[in-house]
């Protein structure tokens, strides 16, 4: 009962301090809200660009590797940039090698891009994403049919002039009209439209809403494919039970033997897995984080001093009913919680206020931009401690000060 009587108490002389000094106490909680706001908005946002990640990575696969031009692991400062740029791009050859010798590989395919103008009848589209693709593509990159059907292997190999299109794509050009069996026109041809990729936003690996998947026969009319700049890519799986280490190992093989390289010779081409991007994402991830609690932290710290400069006026204001309280028995320690409540209290009110800013942020942005922004129970738990704990240290030395006070000095002082 008296810990519950002094909590009230605490309560009570909080909310004056709030209601009785609103520009003095607004203004120095203003100082909390910041802190928490940019902390907390940070790690929010990195909640969200994580499970992006972590859903690319599931639908993807882990034994999933590319065989390209560029490393995706640009190696700090010594990158040597002239070097890669000098390299071939994979060739659609390399590809049939890499089929017929692979005794690891569950399937491989090719594939490159392109932003174009894609248009239907008055409809149009400025920088859609073409994707030229061999016909095994489906098997190492998965991706749901939600309308019509996939490629046939005919069509795939003579190059003929379909398309499946990305559902921002669909909404686009035909709205509620239905897609299948309509054309579409890409670099000035028409294209009949044999199926829709069900909606999945965007991922790590692009925006399939906003792709056109068409045979890497049929772009070779307009894309120049043996460029040593066309950004060509091969994609390939693993086998069940067969380790990244194992293929890789056998990639690098065949791809020596075809651009038939000296044993003494380096690589010319690069092998990148997606561990690697997730590992270039949490050194960004730590960067930005620490930058975060840099700012948030000056914040926190000016909030801090002006939680101290709210406590030792409250102190003051209140030293002749500490006298009063201490005269008829209160203790030390009593009159030490009630202040260090109030404190607590005070910031836990400040950084709810940044929280609760970020909370509609969250809607606003999740409805306006179409993601899925979530201000998880983690990250209000780690801004309500972060508040109570700043909340803590500063209201500690005016309510250790307003505990050691002589009782007759008090009330004395206060007359």
């Amino acid at each position: 009962m008296l810990f519950l009587k002094l909590v009230g108490e605490s309560f009570i002389f909080a909310i004056q301090s709030i209601v009785v000094n609103k520009t003095r106490t607004i203004l120095t909680l203003l100082g909390i809200t910041i802190g928490i706001f940019c902390i907390i908005a940070i790690f929010t946002v990195f909640d969200f660009i994580e499970r992006n990640i972590r859903t690319s990575l599931e639908s993807l696969g882990s034994n999933v590797v590319f065989v390209q031009k560029w490393p995706w692991g640009m190696g700090g400062g010594e990158y040597q940039w002239w070097r890669y740029m000098r390299r071939p791009e994979p060739k659609l050859h390399e590809l049939d090698e890499l089929n017929r010798r692979g005794q690891t590989i569950e399937a491989a395919a090719f594939f490159v891009q392109r932003p174009r103008e894609v248009s239907h009848q008055a409809s149009t589209i400025e920088g859609a994403m073409v994707t030229a693709i061999s016909h095994e593509y489906i098997r190492v990159i998965p991706f749901e049919i939600a309308d019509g059907r996939y490629f046939t292997s005919i069509e795939s190999a003579a190059g003929r002039n379909v398309a499946i299109i990305g559902d921002g794509i669909r909404s686009n050009l035909f709205g509620t009209l239905e897609p299948v069996g309509r054309q579409i026109s890409v670099w000035g041809r028409k294209l009949e439209v044999i199926g829709t990729i069900r909606k999945e936003g965007q991922g790590l690996f692009g925006n399939t809403d906003n792709e056109i998947l068409v045979p890497v026969n049929f772009a070779s009319s307009f894309i120049d494919l043996n460029s040593n700049n066309a950004g060509n890519s091969i994609v390939v799986r693993a086998k069940a039970n067969v380790s990244n280490e194992e293929m890789i190992d056998e990639i690098t093989g065949i791809m020596r033997s075809v651009r038939r390289l000296k044993p003494s010779a380096e690589d010319n081409f690069s092998i990148n897995e997606a561990s690697l991007l997730t590992q270039a994402f949490n050194n960004i991830f730590r960067v930005v984080s620490l930058v975060g609690w840099i700012i948030g932290g000056f914040s926190l710290l000016v909030g801090g001093f002006g939680i101290a400069n709210i406590m030792f006026v409250s102190v003051k204001e209140r030293t002749s009913i500490i006298g009063i309280q201490k005269s008829v028995g209160a203790k030390n320690f009593m009159v030490l919680f009630q202040f260090l409540f109030e404190a607590i209290f005070l910031s836990v009110f400040g950084g709810s206020i940044g929280l609760l800013i970020i909370f509609a942020g969250t809607i606003i942005l999740s409805s306006v931009l179409d993601m899925e922004l979530v201000l998880t129970a983690g990250n209000i738990f780690l801004g309500i401690f972060v508040s109570a704990l700043i909340g803590l240290v500063s209201g500690f030395i005016p309510a250790w000060s307003a505990s050691r006070l002589d009782p007759v000095e008090a009330m004395r002082t206060a007359i």
